[in-house]
């Protein structure tokens, strides 16, 4: 089968993904392969192919926005059927059995491993998984507008929760890429006022679509205090704004696996009066499985740029660059 193979990481303006004919997985016991129908380029695709996220995993297939269709089962397997569609996220596995699963946040699971970090992963024609750690993909949602609902949607649904936001609240967001416009759609459904701080026109204006009620640059000062913010740009620098930006009491969650920086703080000026910063890591199967149920009831429209599979290099670039609009999709 086909896939982009990193065979070692480098700056993405160089090429670092391969085209390469691999062989096909076959599965294990309880685990699915899937028939890749679309793959959301995430961020986080940038971050390991350039090597901020370590290199010893390499080689690797990225890409963990999967979906796909069910080609073939391990033993045991009981969930899906042959032919049904799948979602793939991040999450590829935990153990199960230590104190962060037991109470639920598995996601901080020591022996946690990720889909295309630590696995191979959707940049290719088939990919593998547990049959436990894959989703049910509501109907009516074409392929290539699921896909960066598992990931882009999953972290922003969980930067919303981690972050506090209140029904009706005020809502700061910082940087404006695939997972914002998905929480934003959240946000207005929670009858949120959203204020976005990103410099892109484009982004601006598709912020105003899709129902800010202000947009500014980072350094701006919003009308009104926010009640919380999430900060999805790795950008330390932004965190003293957005810090300053809240009202007493509120939080702010950064929703980056990866992050410049931070500047010193000023106790005072940027964290007295009761906020909160938080980091949010990865995400659980349970707030999977809670978005993609918003996705149906709201339902969650994602704007996408799809491209071929071989063009996963060039994709990454204009990502780099800021020049996808919404979500950017490889279709096999």
């Amino acid at each position: 089968m086909r896939a982009m193979v990193l065979e070692k990481c480098g700056p993405a303006e160089r090429e670092p993904l391969r085209l390469a004919d691999v062989p096909k997985p076959e599965p294990g016991p309880r685990e699915i392969v899937v028939r890749v129908l679309a793959c959301g380029v995430c961020h986080t695709e940038l971050h390991t192919v350039e090597g901020d996220l370590g290199t010893e995993w390499v080689p690797i297939v990225p890409g963990h926005e999967v979906i796909g269709v069910v080609e073939a089962l391990g033993e045991g397997c009981q969930r899906f059927a042959l032919g049904q569609r799948v979602g793939i996220g991040w999450l590829h596995s935990a153990c199960g059995r230590c104190g962060f699963c037991r109470k639920g946040t598995e996601n901080l699971c020591e022996s946690a491993r990720f889909t295309g970090l630590h696995a191979n992963g959707g940049y290719a024609e088939h990919t593998r998984v547990s049959e436990d750690f894959a989703y049910e993909v509501p109907d009516g949602l074409e392929a290539e507008q699921a896909a960066p609902l598992m990931c882009a949607g999953i972290i922003g649904y969980r930067a919303l929760e981690l972050s506090e936001i209140r029904r009706g609240g005020r809502l700061g967001i910082y940087g404006f890429g695939a997972s914002a416009h998905i929480a934003i759609q959240i946000a207005r459904h929670w009858e949120c006022s959203v204020y976005v701080f990103t410099r892109g026109e484009e982004h601006r204006s598709h912020a105003i679509d899709l129902g800010a009620r202000w947009v500014g640059d980072a350094k701006d000062t919003p009308p009104e205090k926010l009640d919380a913010a999430v900060v999805f740009a790795p950008a330390g620098w932004l965190i003293p704004l957005a810090l300053r930006a809240l009202n007493r009491g509120g939080t702010l969650a950064l929703a980056g696996i990866h992050m410049t920086s931070i500047p010193e703080l000023d106790y005072e000026r940027d964290l007295y009066y009761e906020r909160t910063m938080r980091s949010v890591t990865a995400s659980t199967r349970r707030d999977g499985q809670a978005l993609l149920r918003l996705a149906a009831e709201i339902p969650l429209r994602t704007d996408t740029m799809a491209y071929p599979l071989t063009d996963a290099n060039k994709v990454l670039c204009a990502l780099k660059r800021r020049e996808v609009r919404g979500a950017a999709v490889l279709i096999p």
